[in-house]
């Protein structure tokens, strides 16, 4: 079967090689008729499992595409030859070749089909290089948002916002957040936007930036639906315990189904989060009444009074 395959991909490129000859009467390159045959020498060599072989057939389509000026037969070929190294497991290499094909397909004009093959390179991409997902996720959702598919444009952010928190790239995170809530905003999705207020705060917490996060917080009363709302109501009782040195408060909310349901990375921030001076979770010892005049709770009191200073 595969030896078949392989006899019926070669025939077709002596097809398009013989498409491409000129002679008296056929002065110019049957380009188009050359790009078919590689085409489908193409699927005959994928089929025969022979990827490398195919890589290079769709490559040469896409060549006579380009010569053929159909940039977007070009680019999809490009982006087959991509896939073809996927299946090589060269994902670096593959990914190049899709962001190639993203920018023909901008140029063609059909700037949504570039979006979506950058998508898919970031995922492709994410399970061995963060960094490089969030470049592709950023630039997905830039061309989304450069044809006003705002939608689109901040799920993308919305990858790329979780994968700068994993990458502990806060600041970042903070920004994208923003932009992604903005977006939501404009296109009055706003009970994402109450949850993306609460992304905001766990990462402006865990930079350490209170009036940040506060400032998010009292900017979401605007939202319609959000004063009052369950995402209000915790972000403003974690705030006046984070704000109060009050562990028990904060560990409450942190460890509510509200914030341990979020997507993972946010989750795993609200777990992780700790008040200026502490630790975890206030444990209170029943010694505690007893030893009002003793030593340690001065101790205490001072040390959370230096927690808060800092």
């Amino acid at each position: 079967m595969a030896a078949q395959k392989i006899n019926e991909a070669h025939e077709h490129i002596a097809k398009a090689e013989k498409c491409l000859k000129t002679s008296m009467t056929k002065w110019k390159p049957d380009y188009d008729g050359a790009a078919s045959e590689m085409a489908k020498a193409a699927v005959a060599f994928k089929n025969a499992k022979q990827f490398e072989q195919a890589k290079d057939a769709y490559l040469k389509e896409a060549e006579y595409h380009t010569e053929n000026k159909a940039l977007f037969h070009a680019a999809k070929a490009i982006e087959a030859a991509g896939m073809m190294l996927k299946d090589m497991k060269r994902l670096p290499e593959a990914v190049e070749l899709i962001e190639k094909a993203s920018v023909m397909y901008v140029e063609n004009g059909t700037s949504g089909t570039a979006g979506m093959a950058l998508d898919r390179a970031g995922k492709l991409i994410e399970p061995m290089d963060l960094e490089k997902a969030v470049d592709l996720y950023q630039k997905a959702a830039s061309v989304f948002e450069n044809e006003d598919r705002l939608r689109q444009a901040a799920e993308l952010l919305g990858k790329a916002s979780r994968l700068l928190v994993r990458l502990r790239r806060l600041d970042e995170a903070a920004v994208s957040l923003q932009k992604e809530k903005n977006m939501y905003k404009e296109i009055e999705n706003y009970p994402t936007c109450f949850k993306k207020t609460i992304a905001q705060v766990l990462v402006h917490l865990h930079r350490g930036d209170f009036v940040a996060a506060d400032k998010c917080v009292r900017e979401s009363y605007s939202l319609p639906g959000f004063s009052g709302s369950e995402d209000c109501v915790a972000m403003e009782t974690l705030l006046a315990g984070y704000d109060e040195q009050d562990e028990d408060q904060v560990y409450r909310v942190c460890n509510s189904p509200l914030l341990k349901y979020m997507d993972n990375d946010y989750a795993k921030l609200a777990i992780s989060l700790k008040v200026p001076g502490g630790g975890g979770k206030k444990k209170k010892s029943p010694s505690a009444p007893q030893g009002g005049a003793g030593g340690a709770p001065p101790a205490e009191e001072e040390d959370e009074y230096e927690g808060g200073l800092c």
